[in-house]
Formats: structure tokens, sequence, C-alpha cells
């Protein structure tokens, strides 16, 4: 059994979905308990993910978003999820026209299949932590669609990923 002290967490980004799931394969093969911390370099352009624990089906993924910046509407088909903000705030939207504004120290709890867009509200970068909590374990966790019924990666072009270019300023 490992010890509290035994293996430190990643502060790596994933930049692609197969990263992401790898980084997910890594964690969930400790036995032992996962400490962390948020601390991120904050994007000037673009968003970051960085896997900070999992087993195999719980994840922490902690996410920093450019002021403005933005994903497509999708639902998670194998996932439920939430968002915490940690720094600045985020405008949802529902696929009904539903908006509502999630701010610092507010979270948002999302069922998969729900389906949701979120924009990161100009004036600072956007840090939320995202737990994501696998239906079925032998299907894929990251699995994800649009509005269309149809695959939508979120690395994609089609969910607004755009270049990233991280600043000098820290969360954490």
């Amino acid at each position: 059994m490992e010890t509290f002290e035994s293996i430190p967490t990643s502060s790596t980004i994933v930049r692609s979905t197969g990263e992401w799931l790898s980084a997910i394969a890594e964690l969930e093969k400790r036995t032992g308990p996962t400490f962390f911390h948020a601390r991120a370099q904050l994007p000037e352009q673009g968003r970051t993910n960085i896997v900070l624990g999992a087993t195999h089906t719980l994840s922490v993924v902690l996410k920093t978003y450019a002021s403005g910046g933005e994903n497509e509407l999708h639902a998670h088909t194998n996932e439920d999820h939430l968002f915490f903000v940690l720094q600045g705030s985020a405008t949802f939207h529902g696929p009904q026209g539903e908006v509502r504004v999630v701010s610092k120290n507010e979270g948002i709890l999302l069922p998969h299949g729900s389906f949701y867009s979120f924009f990161a509200d100009e004036g600072e970068a956007l840090v939320m932590l995202r737990v994501g909590a696998v239906v079925d374990a032998s299907s894929d966790p990251l699995a994800r669609f649009g509005i269309d019924n149809l695959p939508l990666d979120g690395f994609s072009e089609a969910n607004k990923e755009v270049p990233l270019i991280l600043g000098d300023r820290w969360f954490g």
C-alpha cells in the first residue's frame, strides 16, 4: 500500500483527448490517496486541462480559460460532472436558451446527457475544478456529443479550441 507522501501529482497540461485518457489511466493505477495542489499558469488565449487525480470511476481536473474563452454546446454521455469556480466567472448556456452565471465559490452539477456550454466572462482568467463521475466504467469516460448528436472532441476547432498562449500569471 502506498503512503501519503509516496507519489506527487502531475501539473502537466493535457493537450488532447488521448493525453487526458492516458493521464487518467496512469493515475487510476494508484492504490492510495492522491494529494494535489490546484496551481496553474494562466492562459492569455485558449484553455488548459490538468488532471489532478483519478480512479476508475472518478476524475478531478483543474481547468483554466482565458478571459472570453468558450466551448460549444455539448453533452457527456458517460459522465456526471460538476464545475466549481475558483477564480473568475462563467456564463453557462442550456439548449433552450437558458443562461446562468456561475461565480467564484459557486458550482454546477451536470448529470450525463445534459447539454451545456459556457463562456469565461471578461475581466480575468476562469479557473475551475471539474470533477467527473463515470456512469459505465467499461466505456469511454470522455465521450461527448454536440447538439446535432454527432461526436464532438473537446480539443477540436468545432468545440471552439484555439491555440494556447500562456501568460506570466499563475493561479494557486
